[in-house]
């Protein structure tokens, strides 16, 4: 996937500007990228990036479309369980939907089976507001995805910001 190389030099080279716009708190000092791969049976995903701030774990999955297999709210549980079963510490999923749809699959954000209800975060960039992403340059490519009423102009600031 395209995003997948840009987004995760993002997330490693600026942990805290991720951190800072999702917990919209400023973050632990002691900011640690974690190794994709979980134990058990290894799994690897195009983006996807767990990120370690203070005594938890910020959980990333950038994705373009909702279809996945297994599908993504099944995904996000194992991913939780096995981070959970690594570390013990508390786990902060986010799935951030880069490219605009209607399909229901963007709406969700939890997995349930009879006696089991799991709930993540949904982020859909193209409804967020740009002004935090244009704050710090780690976040800028991101802005550019954001809700807009003229694209243009919403191009034109990060140009500049990206020129200073």
């Amino acid at each position: 996937m395209t995003y997948d190389s840009t987004l995760k030099y993002l997330v490693e080279q600026y942990p805290q500007a991720f951190t800072r716009w999702l917990f919209n708190q400023q973050p632990a000092e002691d900011i640690e990228i974690l190794n994709t791969e979980l134990s058990t049976e290894p799994i690897r995903a195009d983006a996807l990036f767990f990120v370690r701030v203070a005594d938890a774990i910020l959980h990333l999955e950038f994705q373009t479309l909702p279809q996945s297999e297994p599908p993504l709210p099944l995904r996000m549980l194992d991913y939780w369980v096995r981070l959970y079963r690594q570390y013990r510490c508390d786990i902060e999923q986010v799935i951030i939907f880069l490219k605009p749809s209607r399909l229901a699959g963007v709406f969700v954000n939890q997995f349930t089976e009879r006696n089991l209800s799991f709930r993540y975060r949904v982020i859909r960039i193209w409804e967020c507001d740009p002004q935090p992403l244009l704050t710090t340059p780690g976040l800028l490519p991101l802005a550019v995805l954001a809700q807009a009423e003229v694209p243009e102009t919403l191009l034109s600031q990060v140009a500049a910001k990206i020129d200073m």
